[in-house]
């Protein structure tokens, strides 16, 4: 075979191969709330295969055991802020998500953290970092867990919580905010929107009021200590308690493909996965995007980049192929035709 002809073949072999990477680059999500735990977070720190808490057993029973190993990616990929919009009443904590249709069970025995009005430390598990805003809402006063939650429940207009971009340590994201006077069972509500995407994600922490004072955080088994004590017994409800780092790295092989441990494989609303802490890209595991070990520094908010940029990348690729690939062929039918004008 010819030279001209080997390098033909070898260019046209390359066009399908840059097309396919067009949808095949990696995406990477994204967390759920740590303190106070999530619903999906707190059944996942039971275990999937068999929870303890009833509340828990029913949610599996529901919805099965993978939406548990998916924790991190309940999330709408076009919400753009239009949460109200795309998740009916009923639906808030699954985000409308069948996957997730266990956790909106309406119901009052969910393992709940245990809080005080005052100031909280809000600390957002995250297993790939985004820019984006953190909105944490409460439910109003006499609200009832025993009834499907529904957006009216929620005071919408004072959210106990606002951060953008806040930075994080240890795999969280941390920000501060204040809970008003409460009583009995409630639930904070969380949003994340990003900026560099119209993906949003969402979670449902129970907490139980009981009593007042300032506190810096929930008992959420994430490590940041509980308020005053309460001066009545809180609503009866199991003590709520976060997965450790060990439970969310041996689930995350357990996850499904589009999940991998970090959530979707839809390429228009996922950011280029993160950088480890020393810089270098991560590898096909994606182990780069989990969270850093404790105690380690570092602003994940900087790291939420252009989504686009792999994509315009490889689309310079199959361009570059493309072109290639007509250049040749241009070359091989003036030739034949020389060929055939002999």
């Amino acid at each position: 075979m010819s030279a001209r002809r080997k390098a033909a073949v070898a260019t046209a072999g390359l066009v399908p191969l840059a097309l396919t990477g067009l949808s095949a680059a990696p995406a990477a999500a994204h967390g759920s709330m740590g303190d106070p735990v999530s619903r999906v977070s707190q059944c996942f720190a039971e275990g999937p295969e068999s929870p303890k808490s009833e509340a828990c057993k029913a949610a599996v029973a529901a919805g099965g055991t993978q939406a548990l190993y998916d924790w991190n990616g309940i999330r709408i990929g076009d919400a753009a802020g239009r949460h109200q919009e795309l998740i009916p009443d009923g639906k808030l904590c699954s985000a409308d998500s069948e996957a997730f249709k266990g956790l909106d069970l309406a119901r009052d025995d969910w393992p709940a953290t245990r809080v005080s009005s005052g100031e909280y430390t809000f600390k957002y598990r995250v297993t790939a970092p985004h820019k984006g805003t953190f909105t944490v809402y409460i439910t109003k006063p006499g609200y009832d867990p025993s009834q499907p939650l529904a957006w009216d429940d929620l005071d919408l207009a004072n959210p106990v919580a606002t951060s953008t971009d806040p930075a994080a340590t240890g795999g969280f994201y941390t920000f501060t905010g204040t809970l008003p006077e409460r009583t009995g069972k409630q639930l904070l509500y969380a949003v994340w929107q990003r900026s560099d995407s119209p993906e949003a994600f969402y979670s449902c922490s129970d907490v139980a009021f009981g009593g007042t004072g300032t506190g810096t955080g929930g008992d959420g088994g994430t490590g940041t200590g509980g308020g005053a004590e309460p001066a009545e017994a809180a609503a009866p409800a199991p003590v709520a308690s976060a997965p450790s780092q060990g439970q969310i790295e041996d689930g995350a092989d357990k996850s499904t493909v589009e999940n991998h441990g970090h959530g979707d494989d839809d390429p228009s609303t996922s950011a280029a996965p993160h950088a480890a802490a020393d810089g270098t890209a991560p590898d096909a595991s994606g182990t780069a995007n989990r969270p850093e070990a404790a105690g380690a520094a570092r602003n994940l908010a900087e790291t939420g980049g252009d989504g686009n940029t792999p994509y315009l990348m490889i689309g310079g690729a199959a361009a570059l192929a493309l072109g290639s690939a007509a250049l040749f062929a241009s070359a091989r039918r003036r030739t034949a035709s020389g060929r055939h004008g002999r």
